[in-house]
């Protein structure tokens, strides 16, 4: 009997496997890939850090402290200078030197100056998204501003704080902008291969004049375009759209290589007799054929999206400050002299670093996973 349990167990889950839609096996395989699941809980912290920036950030990202300008990253003590441990994390204070041979000014601990973490407190006041009042903070030293995790920039503002708030922007430029280019590629690439003929050779006329111009002298020309009296919002939103407007043509292609292979085959045909719609046809028969292809690409795409809104921000053709970006924050890390004088104003490079890796690396997951039967 026990035997025959186990028996009927194997032929179930066996049979629950071919049962499964293709997404239910796409999903299956993919978690089957730890690159690419440790990717995306990366990249879940990120986009949570930013969405709730102001919560978890310090201090206000636009807080300037003329006491405490280019601060190196602050360390945190568990144990004081006379060795005493302590279970709650704590920073020293700040003192400022000065060098008798070079005159620069730097900061030191004050060793007689404890300030102790605190969780859930209340610091400067902000709006989450704008409308939402509040002045809880994560964590942070509520008794005086002496915690810059990241160190701050050369007018006093804390740096970690300005790198949640540009995680925000970067990131949701990424995928605000791949949904405008996943609609206009899938939409204009299945129009030029569903209709062919002049229809087809005009858009791939069009697709080819587009691909053909240099990207960053168009993407200066579009940017002096935009009005100085814009305020940063609309500047936003039009750099996304133009981002887009130039990076649909590639999915474009495929879109129409993939739709002039699968136009003749039965199952079209047969919608086509049975009366359905040629938009109809396009949106619930060809594009769901190779959806899987759509959805690695559209990972793929979004890290490129970032790149090129930090390009943009850095060479100060793109977003621009009261924004704050990764980009724009780059733009303080141009020099050697800054580089080599404040090094962690790099910092925000690594966040670049880490999404995009982040990205490609689920974009692995997914492209091995989109054919589960292998």
């Amino acid at each position: 009997m026990a035997w025959n349990k186990k028996l009927k167990s194997k032929i179930s889950k066996q049979d629950s496997y071919y049962m499964q839609t293709q997404y239910q096996l796409m999903w299956r395989k993919f978690k089957k890939h730890k690159l690419a699941l440790a990717a995306f809980t990366v990249l879940c912290i990120l986009y949570l850090l930013g969405i709730f920036s102001e919560f978890f950030a310090p201090q206000d990202m636009a807080k300037r402290s003329t006491s405490a300008i280019s601060i190196g990253p602050t360390h945190i003590h568990f144990i004081d200078a006379e060795g005493n441990f302590s279970l709650r994390p704590f920073v020293y204070g700040l003192k400022q030197e000065e060098d008798p041979v070079t005159w620069k000014k730097y900061y030191t601990e004050n060793t007689e100056e404890k300030h102790y973490l605190s969780f859930f407190y209340q610091g400067d006041p902000y709006k989450m998204w704008g409308f939402i009042k509040s002045d809880i903070h994560f964590f942070g030293t509520p008794d005086k501003d002496v915690f810059f995790l990241f160190g701050t920039d050369t007018s006093g503002r804390d740096l970690f704080s300005r790198v949640l708030g540009a995680l925000r922007i970067s990131l949701s430029t990424g995928l605000l902008g791949v949904v405008f280019t996943f609609i206009l590629g899938c939409v204009i690439g299945g129009i030029s291969g569903y209709y062919g003929g002049i229809v087809d050779t005009v858009i791939q006329r069009i697709i080819e004049f587009l691909m053909s111009m240099p990207n960053i002298p168009l993407w200066m020309a579009l940017a002096a375009a935009f009005p100085s009296s814009w305020s940063s919002l609309k500047t936003y939103f039009a750099i996304t759209i133009i981002l887009s407007l130039i990076s649909w043509t590639s999915l474009a292609r495929v879109v129409r290589g993939k739709i002039l292979e699968l136009k003749n085959e039965d199952f079209v045909v047969a919608a086509r007799v049975g009366g359905a719609a040629d938009a109809y046809i396009i949106r619930r028969h060809l594009l769901p054929s190779f959806s899987s292809y759509l959805i690695v690409n559209a990972t793929l795409a979004i890290p490129n999206m970032i790149l090129a809104e930090t390009s943009l921000s850095f060479l100060g053709i793109g977003l621009t400050p009261p924004i704050v970006s990764l980009g724009v924050l780059l733009q303080d890390a141009q020099s050697i002299n800054t580089i080599s004088l404040y090094p962690w104003m790099m910092i925000p490079g690594i966040f670049v670093v880490i999404a995009v890796l982040a990205f490609n690396f689920i974009g692995d997951g997914l492209r091995d996973a989109a054919d589960p039967y292998k």
